[in-house]
């Protein structure tokens, strides 16, 4: 028998056990619903929209390209917004000289990436195998080809359709990663060293790893040096470091590049998508230091990968253009202000019935609760007039959490707001358990 589907069911995509919102408009870090009522977007949407909704520098950028042309193709006209885009950006991460691969999504970024890693390896080093090699608690996409790869337990494929392919090595975070004396430390590159001799250095042409954990742990932020010891384990062995930075990218932790919290750790190849976006387009970019990208360009490597139609046309470059006006316009001292404000009231949480941890930096950080809790607390955010996204999956059972992520553009005002409506949901749970 026919089965009738109402028009939303009839979308197929993934949603919460809670209604969705109906949204008339957005500004700012508000979301404003068709009852009237307004929300606070806590986790700037799906951790991208970094600048906020309804940006005027953004609309002022698509509509002078939109005068122009709304699509060329690289291939087949100069690209001078794509060129303005890879400039701008380079300058803005501290990586100049970086050659730069310009897509349409994350998850394609990192595709790119693994392909380009992949061409580095053989062409340089004559690798025949070139393995790629993540963590049990990494994300890296939605294609069968990183789904495959990384660590995600909720979204990771069936065994038979995993292309034989699963993650290589523990991260320095527990629960995932049990440590004699509880807490991590860099002495937790080694398991990295031990996976790459394991497979042998000849058959791993790329490290790729999230430098601060997205929303698989939640905002799990590595032990000082380890990061620069994984870089120096991988030089070692003729192997490449490769950062996923979709989600931490563009001031997202206070730094332009979660990497730049650390000296020395600085990637071969490093991809950006959420932030370079902010919710306006689909993008992704892949940057490649320079010696890396001259190897692409030697006789007898590789060809290119393909990038698709839509690689990063001119109103998506339009877009990122405008996203990154926003971002330069901020100041520095504000932003980490405000990081350090989001901080503190969170922290502040630390100890409350329910509250298993509260860890991140900059503009992310994740509430870890108790299991259990976690839909219950979201409502209760929600009537309080605040969004957050949900986190699911370290450990066995698997932690579950909130991640705070609000937009980087949100006034102290509204981190203010976003923390008082926190506070007052953790309350009002702990009086209906």
């Amino acid at each position: 028998m026919e089965r009738h589907f109402s028009q939303r069911d009839r979308l197929l995509t993934s949603s919460r056990p809670m209604p969705d919102f109906d949204v008339v408009a957005a500004h700012g870090s508000w979301l404003h619903l068709a009852d009237g009522r307004r929300i606070l977007d806590g986790s700037s949407g799906l951790i991208c929209t970094n600048v906020g909704h309804g940006s005027t520098s953004v609309i002022a950028r698509l509509q002078q390209q939109f005068s122009r042309a709304a699509f060329a193709g690289a291939a087949v006209v100069q690209p001078h917004t794509q060129l303005e885009l890879m400039d701008r950006l380079c300058r803005a991460v501290g990586r100049p000289n970086d050659s730069v691969a310009l897509v349409t999504c994350g998850t394609l970024a990192v595709e790119v990436a693994i392909a380009l890693a992949k061409n580095i390896a053989r062409t340089r080093s004559g690798k025949r195998r070139a393995d790629i090699l993540t963590s049990t608690l990494s994300y890296h996409g939605m294609s069968a080809l990183t789904l495959g790869l990384a660590g995600n337990g909720v979204r990771r494929p069936h065994q038979e359709d995993a292309l034989g392919l699963g993650p290589a090595f523990a991260p320095p975070y527990p629960p995932t990663h049990p440590h004699p004396h509880g807490v991590c430390d860099v002495s937790c590159a080694d398991e990295v060293a031990k996976a790459i001799d394991s497979r042998g250095p000849e058959n791993v042409a790329a490290i790729l790893l999230e430098p601060v954990n997205g929303t698989t742990g939640g905002a799990y932020v590595p032990p000082d040096g380890y990061l620069r010891r994984v870089a120096e384990i991988c030089r070692e062995r003729d192997v490449l470091v490769i950062h996923d930075e979709v989600l931490t990218g563009l001031w997202r932790t206070g730094t332009a590049l979660a990497s730049h919290h650390w000296d020395g750790s600085e990637p071969d190849l490093c991809i950006l998508s959420k932030g370079l976006g902010s919710g306006y387009t689909p993008v992704g970019a892949v940057l490649v230091a320079p010696e890396h990208a001259a190897v692409l360009r030697q006789d007898g490597a590789a060809p290119l990968p393909a990038l698709g139609t839509m690689a990063t046309q001119p109103l998506q470059a339009a877009a990122c253009l405008g996203v990154l006006d926003e971002l330069e316009a901020m100041s520095s001292t504000g932003l980490q202000q405000r990081g350090q404000q989001l901080g503190a009231g969170l922290r502040a949480l630390t100890g409350r019935p329910g509250i298993r941890d509260v860890r991140g930096l900059g503009h992310l950080y994740a509430v870890e609760l108790e299991p259990g809790l976690l839909w219950p607390l979201m409502e209760q955010a929600e009537r309080h007039g605040v969004f957050f996204y949900p986190f699911t999956g370290a450990g066995e059972p698997r932690s579950e959490g909130l991640v705070v992520a609000p937009p980087l553009t949100s006034p102290a005002h509204d981190v203010e707001f976003l923390m008082t409506a926190l506070s007052d949901a953790v309350t009002a749970l702990e009086h209906t358990s």
